[in-house]
């Protein structure tokens, strides 16, 4: 919905609850899981175990089969994970399956608990009964589009990967600090394949001294690196170099040299990984038959966002996935972390950044707020205009990123490309 100006007006969609027959809680663990089965008027039907394996949860579907006289649709599950197998084979089979926050769950289970007592059969019942009575708090699973499902992973592993490479990257430059500190200003972070040839041919500062220019050359040339010339490197490591006691710059030397093969690993898998991103992106992308003429996909819309990059699509189109589809933007607020805390009790009025939110989502909508401002000229003006207000840098980009919250989400729903002359906000 929208005003005059054109402006998405946030309101907030009614809740349409729907009446089970059964309610079904379940605490899920490692091995096997615990289900407790009330009825709609809150009483105890059956307790089961269920094992994590093939055969377990086949048993918890018959089970579940058999409470419900084979209709699944009449079946509410409640459960903490939003996937997983058992979440996915309850869906699959018909269940409503819903999630809830553990620690939503942790404030339902005060309620039969004061004293704080837990196990797992209390778990299964909070749940069963919570669900019961406060569908509302629950978030019903949905399963996810195997495009979704694969984008997630291959970017979770990205994510993984890069702090992986980056970790022995600065292993390495410890070991270059202690002994041979003059190759760290060709690069503060020794990150780059060049810099570990150029280590490999001389790895110790005296034989470093000794490299010829024609050597050094062809390294350069190799690589394609124009912000030095033989001439700099070679003065730059014939420096005399740093005191260490006997034996210190072989051992940190033969450190460095084995873990190089490892960062030259991680780096082709990241450009593996960054290249298979890339083709999802354009698969998700592409125009489909059920697409009227002048609209777009999700990932193009969002792809066409200024200080939007290949990691922020992957990031929110697969995190933010069920959002998304609802056009939901109250919650992608809360997902990301852009929704504030507001805490007020009579004249005292306090104002919190939302820590409680995927954490993934946060660095995704920080790093689009940061480019919105260096290519996008409203963005630049608004971010100014906050800081003239006195908000710090960070609450600034919060402040921007919810704008781009709104405008995603009212491109998403008319199906358009961004268009920085249509911007009002």
């Amino acid at each position: 919905m929208f005003d005059a100006a054109g402006r998405l007006i946030p309101i907030r969609r009614s809740v349409l609850l729907t009446k089970y027959e059964r309610y079904v809680g379940i605490d899920w663990g490692s091995e096997k899981h615990r289900a407790c089965c009330l009825s709609a008027a809150g009483k105890l039907l059956e307790w089961r175990w269920a094992e994590h394996s093939g055969e377990g949860l086949a048993g918890l579907v018959d089970w579940l089969m058999g409470m419900s006289e084979h209709q699944p649709t009449l079946v509410a599950v409640g459960i903490e994970v939003p996937r997983g197998a058992i979440v996915e084979t309850l869906v699959e089979r018909g269940f409503a399956v819903f999630s809830i926050n553990p620690k939503q769950l942790d404030r339902f289970r005060d309620r039969y608990s004061p004293a704080g007592a837990k196990d797992d059969n209390r778990d299964a019942m909070v749940l069963a009964d919570a669900l019961r009575t406060d569908q509302h708090c629950f978030r019903q699973v949905r399963l996810d589009d195997p495009d979704v499902i694969r984008l997630r992973e291959i970017s979770r592993l990205e994510e993984d990967l890069s702090q992986d490479f980056y970790r022995l990257a600065n292993q390495v430059r410890e070991q270059l600090w202690r002994y041979f500190p003059q190759l760290l200003q060709l690069a503060a972070l020794p990150e780059e394949a060049w810099i570990w040839d150029l280590f490999e041919m001389a790895a110790l500062p005296g034989k470093a001294a000794r490299l010829s220019l024609p050597k050094i050359t062809r390294l350069l040339k190799k690589h394609r690196i124009r912000r030095f010339d033989a001439g700099q490197i070679h003065d730059l490591l014939a420096v005399a170099p740093v005191f260490v006691v006997p034996g210190t710059a072989e051992a940190a030397s033969e450190r460095i040299l084995i873990l190089l093969p490892r960062l030259r690993i991680l780096q082709q898998q990241l450009s593996d990984v960054a290249k298979r991103i890339e083709r999802i992106l354009e698969e998700m992308g592409a125009v489909g038959p059920d697409c009227q003429p002048g609209e777009h996909r999700d990932a193009t819309i969002l792809s066409s966002l200024p200080g939007v990059g290949r990691k922020v699509s992957a990031t929110v189109l697969s995190e933010a996935s069920q959002a998304l589809a609802d056009r939901d933007y109250h919650g992608l607020r809360c997902l990301t972390g852009a929704a504030p805390i507001t805490r007020q009790s009579g004249k005292k009025k306090q104002v919190f950044m939302r820590y409680a939110c995927n954490q993934r989502l946060r660095n995704a909508l920080h790093y689009w707020a940061s480019g919105s401002i260096q290519f996008d000229p409203r963005s630049k003006q608004m971010y100014q205009e906050m800081r003239d207000r006195g908000l710090h840098h960070n609450r600034a980009l919060r402040g921007i990123a919810d704008r781009l919250l709104e405008m995603m989400i009212s491109m998403l729903l008319h199906r358009t490309m961004y268009d920085p002359q249509r911007r009002v906000a």
